[in-house]
């Protein structure tokens, strides 16, 4: 009797450790988190876009990504110098997109799959508050071209102030299957008729 009570617990446990090493297996009805996926932490953390994609030309933006005055977060963040007088020379607007690999307009495979992501989020400050950004934006990169990325979202006028103050792109019912495009500054001379220094930090989709 003693044997079969025995056996008979044996069996229920052996069941029981089954049944909830299966509910730990991720299935359709049960999609792995998304973790959080770095564009900018630190200078050296593991970002996985580059600055390269400097717009129209890139001579009238100056960007220090290894900046350590009063950042929101960490050992560094980006300052970013967009000058007005040499934009009125030319076509009165300027930006940089982060991309992947490096100086990738479209034509090279490189966009991450960032399926699951919600959100997009950053933190920005004004050197002065005023400064004016057209629009922060995410994909769009490579239209017409052999790797184009899958979507885009974008928010925007921001007007910062001198403080820094978080900011998000809504990502949700996007196809954000394939993006090389990770982050994107947009600024011009009309919105910014004397000078536009600003401050990124602590960028990542969630």
């Amino acid at each position: 009797m003693k044997l079969s009570s025995c056996f008979f617990i044996c069996l229920t446990l052996i069941s029981f450790t089954a049944r909830a090493q299966e509910s730990d297996i991720p299935g359709e009805d049960q999609p792995k988190p998304f973790k959080p996926f770095i564009v900018y932490q630190d200078k050296g953390s593991m970002n996985r876009f580059t600055p390269s994609g400097y717009m129209p030309t890139g001579e009238c933006i100056k960007m220090d990504d290894t900046w350590t005055e009063n950042c929101q977060e960490g050992k560094s963040c980006i300052k970013v110098q967009y000058d007005i007088a040499c934009s009125l020379k030319g076509r009165h607007w300027a930006g940089v997109y982060w991309l992947n690999p490096a100086d990738n307009w479209g034509d090279r495979k490189g966009g991450y799959n960032l399926t699951g992501a919600k959100k997009l989020i950053f933190w920005a400050r004004g050197e002065n508050g005023g400064e004016r950004v057209a629009e922060f934006r995410i994909g769009g990169v490579g239209q017409g071209r052999d790797y184009p990325d899958s979507d885009t979202a974008s928010i925007g006028p921001v007007i910062l102030s001198k403080q820094w103050k978080e900011y998000e792109i809504d990502l949700r019912d996007k196809d954000l299957t394939y993006i090389s495009g990770g982050f994107a500054w947009v600024a011009n001379v009309e919105d910014n008729p004397a000078s536009c220094t600003f401050y990124l930090d602590n960028i990542r989709y969630e």
